[in-house]
């Protein structure tokens, strides 16, 4: 990674803590059960959509990739990159429907999981269950934990501790690395 890359995502990454830091408490807590959120999530999508598991795994080549996903897209999945602050649409995506992963179509959360962090990342405080992986990014100053979608691989964001009750999770989502399929989407 070149050193402006690397700038954008220092400046990234510690605007989006700053934002947060600024809104002051976190958000509402949301009135929906998780468990009940985790289980019931396919009712967010129309009738015959198909849904891809996380054993139908995506293998392609860097050149496909790129065929693929626009330069931004390939930025954040591929390469591990940031989106900057408020220029994703779906940070004002308020829509009935599932956030599916840009690159394969996994569907990782649900319009009833997201949350309004004031970061200007489309932010969640669950997950579908069993649509991520964790590692550990050193990157910077301080270690936070990536996530990647388990089909692809593709590159998602970071969970942060300064979500709303009751998980209290924050799951800090690259725009671009989403795709939103509204509940009244046909197959």
């Amino acid at each position: 990674m070149d050193r402006r890359k690397w700038l954008q995502s220092l400046f990234a990454a510690t605007a989006g803590s700053a934002v947060t830091r600024q809104a002051g408490a976190a958000p509402a807590a949301p009135s929906k059960d998780v468990e009940a959120l985790q289980k019931n999530w396919r009712m967010l999508l129309a009738e015959g959509v198909r849904v891809p598991s996380t054993g139908d795994k995506v293998k392609l080549s860097n050149d496909d990739w790129r065929k693929r996903l626009d330069k931004t897209s390939y930025n954040v999945l591929r390469e591990e990159g940031t989106e900057r602050a408020g220029t994703s649409p779906l940070n004002n995506e308020h829509r009935a429907g599932v956030f599916a992963c840009a690159g394969c179509d996994l569907p990782l959360f649900t319009s009833e999981m997201k949350f309004e962090s004031g970061t200007g990342w489309p932010s969640f405080f669950t997950t579908i269950p069993g649509v991520f992986e964790t590692k550990k990014d050193n990157y910077l100053i301080y270690a936070r934990t990536e996530y990647h979608c388990a089909r692809c691989g593709g590159h998602q964001g970071h969970i942060f501790d300064d979500g709303p009750k009751p998980t209290g999770l924050r799951y800090c989502n690259n725009g671009v690395a989403l795709k939103f399929i509204p509940k009244s989407a046909k197959a």
